[in-house]
């Protein structure tokens, strides 16, 4: 007699999947900047170094931008959203936020991202979301605040802030856009085909604001030190190209579709940790005992928001997708 297997075992290997992509998504995002650091210091300009990487992912996802062409006719908000907000937005402010305030305040203002996605499925969805997804989202953004130690240089500049800000809501568009469709069975745009159009629609708005025709180019030809060990610029460039973009966006849609936006948000926290984590190890960057301990802490928070199970058979509209992914406990959403 065939064994059936539960929807509950099976619901939990999905959301076991989701994680364990989430993860790989934070921990190659978190290398871009390890990669890209020695390209700077050898002379290349902070955006000619983010339109290689968006460009040069463009390029390399261009085949199945051709094979997912339907998705022009079908869904062409999408795909211009995802152009616009996840991946042109996100870089184009974050480093324009950079020129004006700490790097620190930038990326903790960035990585507000979760905490905005939930304010947007309670109280634009008018959702219900998890408390262990809320209290997450605190733990996370109290320690990330200790991760990149944002009491050091703090300044203020409206600008600045208002920039990172910018960011921060260009990100929530990334979580939000990585969910669409998620619940529309067979019908789903193609995660594969979105991202594509998405680094072709970045990249040609990057163009416009970086001016790549500008960039010294000679210095892809030559090293980069990466604390004090020479390393072919072109190796690094292919490192921020292929693991740092192609699978950092794709392992990160596919996790935000299996887990939820919230969720998936607060995972991504962990991005700042393994960012400075790798700086201490490949750069020489050490580690505070704040910042360890702001590490210990993301890490909980990430924990606590991922800790909760699914929920079937609700009638109420639940957050991130279709009722069968609503993550709650009984009577735990806020």
């Amino acid at each position: 007699m065939p064994v059936r297997t539960s929807d509950s075992s099976v619901s939990g290997r999905g959301r076991g999947v989701g994680l364990g992509l989430a993860l790989v998504s934070a921990v190659a995002f978190g290398g871009s900047g390890v990669a890209a650091k020695p390209l700077i210091e050898a002379g290349l300009d902070p955006l000619h170094v983010v339109w290689l990487r968006v460009a040069g992912a463009a390029l390399v996802m261009l085949p199945l931008a051709v094979r997912h062409r339907a998705l022009l006719r079908r869904r062409p908000g999408l795909l211009a959203g995802f152009g616009l907000l996840a991946v042109a937005g996100v870089q184009a402010c974050y480093f324009a936020a950079l020129s004006r305030i700490p790097v620190g305040v930038a990326l903790l203002i960035e990585y507000l991202a979760p905490a905005l996605v939930l304010g947007w499925v309670r109280f634009v969805q008018r959702r219900p979301v998890t408390r262990a997804a809320a209290v997450g989202v605190v733990l996370a953004v109290g320690g990330l605040a200790c991760v990149v130690e944002v009491w050091s240089g703090l300044r203020f500049d409206a600008l600045g802030l208002l920039l990172a800000l910018g960011a921060a809501c260009c990100q929530v568009g990334y979580f939000v856009l990585s969910d669409q469709g998620s619940d529309a069975g067979d019908e789903a745009p193609d995660p594969l085909g979105v991202i594509a159009y998405g680094l072709l629609v970045g990249a040609a708005v990057l163009t416009v604001v970086a001016r790549p025709w500008s960039m010294d180019w000679s210095v892809l030809t030559g090293t980069a030190r990466m604390d004090g060990t020479p390393v072919a610029a072109v190796v690094l460039l292919a490192w921020i190209v292929l693991v740092a973009t192609v699978v950092a966006y794709v392992t990160g849609v596919v996790a935000v579709r299996r887990l939820s936006p919230q969720v998936a948000g607060v995972v991504a926290c962990l991005e700042a940790v393994i960012a400075t984590v790798l700086a201490w190890v490949l750069l020489g960057e050490h580690l505070s005992a704040p910042q360890i301990a702001g590490g210990v802490i993301v890490l909980a928070g990430a924990f606590i928001a991922q800790s909760s199970t699914p929920v079937k058979g609700s009638d109420r509209p639940v957050a991130g997708g279709g009722p069968e992914r609503e993550l709650s406990s009984p009577g735990t959403t806020a």
